[in-house]
């Protein structure tokens, strides 16, 4: 598993390598657990501790997320990390909402500071009444803040989406003042451009964004749809908050950003470090044997041509309405373009009848794909996204272009980023799947054509860069060196 195989390449240094103001040190790692939140902050900390043997780390996560974490990285953990439960908030006996999993995250953010409370309790009398000396959480967490001061430690947050989202989010004020009374209805259109099409010239570093492809918790800003949800109003403090960190950490590479958003993003903060895509790691592992893939995924891609295949995945928490996932399961159909496709069990409702069975041949379909392993196989020309910053990461590494359907979050910022600005994938025709347009998007990034050339140049050209950014000489080697003088004295 890629955990594991980062784990293992990040050996721990000699004791006599080691700065003796480690020892006593002890970082409480308090997770988000939803959608991919989680695994980037676990594969931080293990870098962490793998670095540093002296320095406890605990890491506190709602049990369903820790296990599903402990299933495949359990057993290959450092020795001075350990997991620890928190509850998940949600009161005994309650049936959540179905389609609705903002509840659930709703009712975990309300108990979430007492429920951490008592996990650095527990995990302080574990290692021996060894005190917190820093906290270290998912940015989404605000109150994290709160706590660090409240306990007089150092406070480390790390922000998973990309820099251009953390920008957006610093912004918002601005940018409602800005561009918001329009938008809403307040000052309507210049000339004939819509508001929500208005370019972000004003901010630092947007300028090739627009005012529609914020994440929506912004948009709302402006109004009072969100204003009860604790989720938003959480969202709203990351301005007020994260300048109050003893350092900012980035899922990313500064190498990629332009240097008005690196500029502008370090004036904002005590200290922002990169320290690359956590979900990631360099050199890219081989394919672990097709026999071993117990999903049947690989042995499967192992028999067709190469760059032949789509495949398709929208994440964990993210999903198309019922409609869409008919017209692109028509569109596959029709194009006979050979797809490998990760779709939950409960969705399966949603495709035409009689098409599992006409497409027996064509494609497969399974309830989890190693997506890493997929988008390195030879066989995958196209993936077919929610564009999710992560998976947008592991696209490029695999050499893979995109077809970008954004669904939530920060997955609109990320398809301007892989369309107009990299070149490297295409959105769906208005912004959602048609049997017409998803086979015009398939022939257009799957064909001989130019455009699909251009593509694969392109992506080829960025996983260079990264591939360089990630290396020994890059910001993001130096940054994990700043990082960890920081939790360990």
């Amino acid at each position: 598993m890629l955990l594991i195989y980062l784990i293992n390449q990040v050996k721990p240094k000699k004791m006599s390598d080691q700065s003796s103001s480690g020892k006593n040190q002890h970082v409480a790692v308090l997770a988000f657990p939803f959608s991919c939140h989680p695994w980037p902050l676990l594969n931080l900390t293990s870098r962490l501790a793998s670095s540093a043997p002296d320095v406890s780390f605990s890491f506190l996560n709602t049990a369903k997320s820790n296990q599903k974490l402990s299933a495949t990285s359990g057993a290959h953990l450092p020795h001075n990390l350990k997991f620890y439960d928190v509850a998940d908030g949600v009161p005994e006996g309650h049936v959540l909402t179905p389609g609705n999993p903002l509840e659930e995250v709703e009712l975990f953010l309300e108990a979430a500071p007492e429920s951490f409370r008592k996990g650095m309790d527990m995990a302080v009398a574990e290692t021996g009444q060894q005190k917190i000396t820093c906290i270290m959480n998912d940015a989404f967490l605000v109150f994290g803040c709160d706590m660090a001061a409240d306990m007089h430690v150092k406070w480390v947050p790390l922000y998973v989406p990309a820099p251009y989202d953390l920008s957006a989010h610093m912004y918002s004020a601005l940018i409602h003042e800005t561009y918001g009374g329009e938008a809403h209805g307040n000052g309507g259109a210049v000339g004939d451009l819509n508001p929500i099409d208005k370019t972000l010239d004003a901010i630092p570093g947007l300028s090739v964004m627009r005012f529609g492809d914020l994440p929506q918790e912004i948009l709302d800003q402006g109004t009072h749809s969100n204003s009860s949800s604790i989720f938003a109003r959480a969202l709203r403090r990351i301005r007020e908050v994260l300048p109050r960190a003893n350092a900012v950490v980035m899922n990313s590479f500064q190498e990629l950003n332009s240097t008005i958003l690196t500029d502008d993003l370090k004036s904002k903060f005590q200290n922002i470090l990169y320290v690359g895509f956590l979900t990631l790691t360099f050199p890219t592992p081989p394919l672990p044997p097709s026999h071993s893939d117990a999903t049947g995924c690989l042995p499967w891609l192992d028999e067709q041509k190469p760059t032949s295949v789509a495949y398709i995945s929208f994440g964990t928490a993210a999903a198309v309405p019922p409609h869409e996932f008919a017209a692109l399961a028509e569109a596959l159909e029709a194009s006979c373009v050979p797809f490998l496709w990760s779709l939950r069990e409960n969705f399966k409702a949603f495709l035409r009848n009689g098409f599992l069975e006409r497409t027996r041949k064509q494609g497969k379909i399974v309830p989890w794909a190693p997506q890493a392993h997929v988008l390195s196989h030879k066989a995958v020309g196209v993936y077919v996204t929610h564009c999710g910053y992560n998976s947008v990461f592991e696209s490029i590494v695999g050499e893979v272009p995109m077809i970008c359907r954004p669904i939530l979050g920060d997955n609109m910022m990320n398809g301007r980023m892989v369309e107009d600005v990299w070149e490297i994938g295409v959105r769906v025709e208005g912004g959602v799947f048609t049997k017409k347009g998803m086979v015009k998007s398939l022939e257009l990034v799957l064909g001989h054509g130019q455009h699909g050339r251009r593509m694969r140049e392109k992506i080829r050209d960025l996983k260079e860069l990264v591939v360089k950014a990630a290396g020994p000489d890059g910001i993001a080697s130096k940054d994990f060196k700043t990082l960890l003088e920081l939790i360990s004295q």
